[in-house]
């Protein structure tokens, strides 16, 4: 379903991309001639063109390629729609959309775009109203954030707040676009979702990111040509009015938020919920990072240096982490306490001012005092002249003592009120640091949730998983819907600065449900006649060739676990699109109608038929699973199971025939397995390979154990 340029940009993005090429890059296969450039490396543009010239030259597994894990589809599904975005923004701008075959696809952009526009951004041209000329230049993913911000202050009249809402407005044309043809691609790819969220988001700077569609590389012959575009460009900023601290003009103005944030619900239903994050803009010397917020338990996930990858884990070599910054923070505001009541601190002068002025007080009581006591006591005259001046003299200096004194109180309480105003600002600023720290707490959250680590498999305790080969984050199965956020969290420059790192985030989110990427996934429906479970009907056919051949190559790896999961499931119910097992059925006695013709039909209905179905699946991951599961519909069976020993223990663990019957058809099944898997080993592989592959699957079913109700029987007892 996808055309010829589509495939070729398919399979130059899967190639170039690491995550995508070990994932699903063995699903494509390209059988012309390499062709080189002079370093060696292969020409991935002239194939391309190669490949759109004459498409029989690849071949796509579709069938493999839809089993892949969901998040791997949905971003090679979101590069394409990006790629694609890409042209018709170009064609548009050299006036070349009908030449391309891009008018729908541009009109599509357009009229999201029109709506979202504020009225200013609009005129009229003979009496219709369009988008006015001068802004269409956002079109360009080439423009940074702060040329875009540029170019709309070219309109003197508008407000700041429309220039967000046109910026905004563009944000969303571009991720309701982009959303709606991943989708698309990833339906094209045999992707499956009934809840499908894709969100582009870009926070920081906003000064120095471009489109970068001009990546060049030189072909076989030494000429430039185009690469493979990175579509940073496309990715929306999200924005807010303020005043930046080092303005020159101390006026509101439209600025890049530091951070993101966006809100969703898990899917509920039974149903995993299932989120990639894709990362753009890595920076080797700051720490990308990424936090899943549920209700306030948080799931950070950090950059890595190394592989550029997520991960829960926080290591991150000898770079700048947010961490740093909350750091720095704390020691800023540690730094100023010390200023404050540190051990000759702020705190510590005041009171020694204090103590001085006090000291001071009683100085000028005392010596107004003496003072008055001078002033007012019997003065002698004539005889006593001498002691006339001799008082004189001394209340003289009593005076001047108490001017000086008073000079020094003067001083000592501008002192104090020096300290105070110095202790006001000093606090003031830590007020500030700690809101700051507080804020860049609620961002990192503090209530982490911890995990177990194994091959790249990071298990939470609360049984949510992050796979680190696949960047797929997946809550567990609910019923119920939950909000959640995700936050992208730029790095500031340094943790007094405004300016942050760049980082662009594509993230998708859809519904799953549990082994949905197994390479094997047999429903083998109404297969078994009433009460029987002989089979008859061949499991494995052609069109599994590939995943088996996986599965022997993975059997020939003798650390990787081989583990086997078989179910006797008994009477089941239909919930979330598939049957599940009945924990508390209700039996009947046959299948509803009068007569013998209405019950045959009621039986055969899909109420019925569908819950008579054995799952045969096969998951090729760290270990290989195989798993079987068998259940019967709710009518009474007759079943009698032949081996007299598991018809004593049906009674010890109330077991009833549906359970018997339904655990007999997963041993059958399982039987079925290993006879075909035997075959078929002995015709994909060479002898040594053969006679691994055989071993492994012959021990593995023959020690297995089959669970029935609260038990579980032995493979072997089924054939005694």
């Amino acid at each position: 379903m996808l055309s010829p340029q589509d495939k070729a940009y398919l399979f130059h993005t899967i190639r170039k991309s690491p995550i995508l090429e070990q994932n699903i890059g063995r699903y494509i296969k390209y059988t012309g001639k390499e062709i080189t450039l002079p370093n060696g490396e292969i020409n991935y543009d002239s194939i391309e063109l190669v490949i759109v010239n004459q498409p029989e030259l690849l071949t796509i597994y579709a069938d493999e390629i839809r089993k892949a894990p969901k998040g791997i589809l949905a971003e090679v599904a979101n590069k394409m729609a990006l790629w694609h975005l890409n042209k018709v923004l170009v064609a548009y701008r050299q006036n070349e959309l009908e030449k391309e075959g891009y008018v729908n696809d541009y009109e599509e952009f357009e009229v999201i775009l029109f709506r979202e526009l504020p009225e200013c951004a609009l005129k009229t041209k003979k009496e219709k109203r369009i988008i006015h000329p001068k802004i269409e230049k956002l079109n360009n993913p080439s423009l940074t954030f702060n040329d875009k911000v540029a170019a709309l202050d070219g309109f003197g009249a508008w407000t700041e707040q429309e220039k967000k809402q046109t910026l905004d407005a563009y944000n969303i044309a571009i991720n309701e676009w982009v959303s709606e043809r991943t989708f698309d691609i990833y339906r094209k790819l045999g992707g499956e979702a009934d809840v499908f969220h894709n969100v582009l988001t870009a926070a920081g700077d906003g000064s120095s990111t471009s489109g970068l569609f001009e990546e060049r590389e030189k072909d076989e012959r030494g000429r430039w040509n185009k690469g493979l575009p990175k579509a940073v460009g496309l990715f929306p900023y999200e924005s807010y009015i303020g005043i930046k601290k080092d303005a020159k003009k101390n006026k509101p103005e439209v600025l890049p938020m530091p951070y993101t944030a966006h809100l969703f619900q898990t899917v509920g239903g039974g149903k995993k919920t299932n989120i990639h994050v894709d990362v753009w803009g890595y920076n080797s010397e700051k720490q990308t990072t990424v936090v899943i917020d549920k209700g306030g338990e948080i799931y950070p996930l950090f950059g890595s240096s190394d592989t550029r990858f997520l991960s829960p884990d926080s290591t991150f070599g000898e770079g700048v982490t947010y961490y740093t910054m909350i750091n720095r923070l704390r020691s800023d505001i540690i730094a100023l306490e010390e200023m404050v009541s540190g051990k000759r601190g702020i705190d510590y002068w005041i009171e020694y001012h204090k103590e001085r002025k006090q000291d001071k007080l009683l100085e000028i009581d005392k010596t107004e005092k003496e003072l008055n006591d001078i002033r007012y006591s019997t003065i002698i005259t004539n005889e006593k002249k001498y002691t006339t001046d001799s008082k004189r003299k001394k209340r003289k200096k009593r005076q001047e003592k108490v001017v000086l004194y008073y000079e020094q109180l003067a001083a000592i309480k501008r002192k104090i009120k020096e300290l105070k105003e110095e202790k006001e600002m000093i606090l003031t600023k830590k007020q500030a640091l700690n809101r700051q720290l507080q804020g860049m707490y609620d961002l990192i959250g503090t209530k982490w949730v911890s995990y177990e680590e194994k091959d790249g498999l990071f298990i939470f305790e609360d049984s949510a998983r992050f796979d680190l080969l696949t960047q797929e984050f997946a809550f567990p199965p609910s019923e119920e819907q939950e909000d959640f956020e995700i936050r992208l969290l730029a790095i500031p420059y340094s943790h007094t600065s405004d300016q942050y790192d760049e980082v662009m985030l594509h993230i998708n989110i859809v519904d799953a449900i549990p082994l949905y990427n197994a390479q094997v996934q047999l429903n083998l429906n109404d297969v078994f006649e009433v009460d029987q479970y002989e089979l008859n009907q061949t499991l494995f056919t052609a069109e599994d060739s590939i995943p088996v051949k996986e599965l022997f190559d993975a059997l020939q790896d003798s650390k990787r676990y081989f583990n086997i999961i078989a179910r006797g499931a008994g009477i089941a119910k239909w919930k979330n699109f598939e049957p599940v097992k009945f924990y508390d059925p209700v039996e009947l006695d046959n299948y509803p109608g009068k007569t013998q013709e209405e019950r045959n039909e009621a039986k055969n209905d899909s109420v019925f038929k569908r819950l008579r179905t054995t799952q045969v699946k096969v998951l090729i991951d760290r270990c290989i699973t195989l798993e079987v599961n068998s259940f019967t519909d709710p009518v009474k069976s007759n079943f009698n199971p032949p081996n007299p020993d598991l018809k004593k223990m049906m009674s010890q663990y109330d077991l009833s025939e549906n359970d018997m019957l339904s655990a007999y058809r997963t041993y059958m099944t399982l039987k079925k397995i290993k006879q075909e898997l035997n075959v078929l080993a002995g015709k994909y592989l060479d002898r040594p390979e053969a006679k691994t592959a055989i071993d492994r699957i012959n021990k593995s079913i023959d020690k297995s154990r089959i669970s029935v109700g609260k038990t579980s029987f032995k493979f072997k007892e089924f054939e005694e």
